[in-house]
C-alpha cells in the first residue's frame, strides 16, 4: 500500500499528523521536562542515559530508564508521594516510543499543578476536582469513536482506528489503570501510556489535548514508524526535497480549544 513518504528521503525532515503515529523524536529528559533546574529541581543522568530529576520538597520524581532492546525502549514514569520517602499515591508511565511532545505537554502541566498548590491552600496534586469529561469531551468532537461497556470501562478510538484512550469510569478496583492510551495496531502497539488511579486527571487532560492537537510533529521520514504510515498526513516538507511531486496533506480539522495555560 502506497503512503506519503514513499518518495521522499530517509533523512528528510517532514511535519506529520496525527501525532499518536509520528514516533517517539528526540529523547532528551532534560528537554522534555523542561522544569526549573536552577530553582532547586535536581537533575542527574548516567552515560547510559538513565534520567531522573525531582522537585524541591521530593514528592514528585520523574525518571526516564532506556532499554533499547525490549518492546516500548524503556519506559518515562511520573511517581507522585504525598510525602518524601513513601509509596507514590499515584503514578503514570509511558513508553519511550511515545512522542516526546506528549510527555513534555504533560510535564509542563505537572509544573503547573505543582506551583498552584505551592502558591496557595490547594493540593491539586493529590485532590484534583477536574471532571474526566474535561480529559475525553475533545476526542468526541474530532470524530473519535465511543464505546462503554457494563464492566466500567469506556473506550475511544480514533477516526483511523490506530490508536486509543480507556477510562476506567467505575471505580471497582484501584488496583487498575484508571485510563490507558495507546497508538498503533493494539496486538504491537506502537507506544502505551497508563495513568494510575489518582492522577489528577488535569494531567490526563493535558495529554489527551496534546494527543489532538493540530500543530504538526517535526521527524525525518526514517523515524516514523512503518506500519502505520499510510494514515499519516505531511504538511510542508523541509529539508531535502525528492525529484517528483511531495503528496499534499488534506487540511487539518479545526483546533479543539483547551485548557488556558
Amino acid at each position: 500500500m502506497t503512503h506519503p513518504f514513499e518518495n521522499l528521503d530517509p533523512a528528510q525532515t517532514v511535519q506529520v499528523l496525527p501525532r499518536h503515529l509520528a514516533g517517539p523524536g528526540a529523547l532528551d529528559p532534560r528537554t522534555t521536562w523542561a522544569f526549573p533546574y536552577g530553582e532547586g529541581w535536581p537533575f542527574a543522568q548516567t552515560d547510559e542515559g538513565t534520567a531522573a530529576a525531582f522537585s524541591p520538597c521530593l514528592r514528585l520524581q520523574t525518571t526516564y530508564d532506556p532499554q533499547p532492546d525490549k518492546p516500548g525502549k524503556g519506559t518515562w514514569t511520573i511517581n507522585a508521594h504525598r510525602a518524601p520517602f513513601t509509596p507514590p499515591a499515584w503514578r503514570i508511565t509511558f513508553d519511550a516510543t511515545t512522542p516526546v511532545e506528549l510527555l513534555h505537554d504533560v510535564h509542563t502541566e505537572l509544573l503547573d499543578l505543582y506551583l498552584e498548590d505551592r502558591h496557595s491552600d490547594q493540593d491539586r496534586l493529590f485532590q484534583d476536582e477536574t471532571a474526566p469529561h474535561e480529559a475525553y469531551a475533545p476526542l468526541l468532537t474530532l470524530g473519535w469513536s465511543h464505546d462503554v461497556k457494563t464492566d466500567g470501562t469506556q473506550t475511544f478510538l480514533t477516526p483511523e482506528g490506530l490508536g486509543g484512550v480507556r477510562h476506567r469510569y467505575a471505580n471497582s478496583d484501584s488496583s487498575k489503570l484508571a485510563w490507558f492510551s495507546w497508538s498503533g495496531y493494539p496486538s504491537e502497539p506502537h507506544w502505551r501510556a497508563r495513568f494510575s488511579f489518582g492522577t489528577p486527571t488535569t494531567l490526563v487532560a493535558a495529554f489527551t489535548a496534546s494527543l489532538i492537537s493540530t500543530e504538526p510533529l517535526r521527524r525525518t521520514v526514517q523515524d516514523v514508524p512503518f506500519h502505520t504510515r499510510r494514515a499519516l498526513y505531511v504538511a510542508t516538507p523541509t529539508g531535502k526535497q525528492p525529484q517528483g511531486n511531495t503528496p499534499a496533506a488534506p487540511p487539518p480539522p479545526a483546533p479543539v480549544s483547551g485548557r488556558t495555560r
